[in-house]
């Protein structure tokens, strides 16, 4: 007899803390706490990740089938990047409804290859089989050098927060679906939102660079990221409210922190910097300082007004 507790009640992270609390864990380093599994192979970590989409809650509407070939893997892949990890396979698999065109699935087939191969990773095998909605799972497999892997608990107070890109831009892809505005900010929104790019290049650099501390990646949003940055590494933030890189065309959408702040779907990375290595991390790549580690709390600040960011973003079954 179960309790009448149901997983909407706890939502998705609560849900993957009971999971991982029922599973041995004496032959994984890093599964639960961070963005990939984390297998002891040798003189690599193996890195692991599995994802699963649905056409009803991850594919908007207007989405081409070779875009959700594409996002299918990019998701996987940016898991990987988030451990400065290198990936090499994906493996695929699809539920597909019965009434599907058989052209349907071999775009979704081309998406999912162009973006592994833009990556220097290679599809290697995977299943089919029938299902109500088009669901599509993939696991990815990556390898990072032993003293370079990145997780999130080693932030430390002091350490300078920022993150790649923009924030925010995919989010407003979804909102701007619904709204009259000009073409152009569509476009440049709607592609965030349906094409993204995982930051595995830029990932590397930085791994390779020693000046990064932890890191993950931003698929949930900042806010609910920096709560789970914060829950790994035992530490506080203070962001900087004015730093936040954001799009002029998403601030055609709103003007406001929410869009930067809880928007999900953008897949940048979130990550840590030893202040007298900054010079390092930005001759690996492109990034913005957004904040600073701190001892307690998390906290943003913007026009002289300091408030908490709660954990709001993208969480499953809420």
């Amino acid at each position: 007899m179960y309790d009448s507790m149901k997983v909407r009640d706890i939502g998705e992270r609560a849900l993957i803390n009971r999971i991982s609390e029922l599973l041995p864990h004496n032959a994984v380093l890093g599964a639960g706490e961070d963005d990939c599994a984390v297998l002891d192979h040798g003189d690599e970590y193996l890195l692991m990740t599995t994802d699963m989409l649905h056409q009803s809650t991850d594919f908007p509407d207007g989405m081409a089938p070779w875009q959700m070939g594409w996002m299918s893997v990019a998701v996987s892949l940016s898991d990987i990047a988030a451990m400065g990890g290198r990936p090499f396979a994906i493996v695929a698999a699809m539920g597909l409804p019965k009434e599907a065109d058989v052209g349907f699935v071999d775009d979704i087939v081309d998406g999912m290859n162009a973006c592994a191969k833009k990556f220097d990773a290679y599809i290697v095998g995977g299943d089919t089989d029938e299902h109500d909605e088009l669901t599509i799972v993939c696991t990815a497999l990556g390898s990072a050098k032993k003293d370079k892997l990145l997780k999130r608990s080693g932030a430390h107070v002091g350490d300078l927060v920022c993150v790649t890109g923009e924030l925010g831009t995919a989010e407003a892809g979804l909102r701007v679906m619904k709204m009259d505005i000009q073409q152009n900010v569509k476009d440049v929104v709607t592609k965030k939102l349906f094409e993204p790019q995982p930051r595995v290049k830029e990932a590397i650099a930085l791994a390779t660079s020693g000046a990064v501390t932890s890191m993950m990646d931003l698929s949930d949003g900042l806010a609910l990221s920096l709560h789970d940055l914060s829950k790994a590494s035992s530490v506080g933030f203070l962001i900087y409210g004015d730093k936040l890189p954001v799009l002029d065309e998403t601030k055609v959408i709103s003007t406001d922190l929410d869009l930067p702040l809880c928007g999900a779907g953008d897949f940048e990375l979130l990550f840590t910097v030893k202040p007298d290595y900054l010079e390092n991390a930005e001759k690996a790549c492109q990034f913005a300082v957004i904040g600073e580690v701190t001892s307690s709390d998390i906290l943003i600040k913007k026009n002289g007004v300091t408030e908490k960011i709660e954990a709001r973003g993208y969480e499953h079954f809420r």
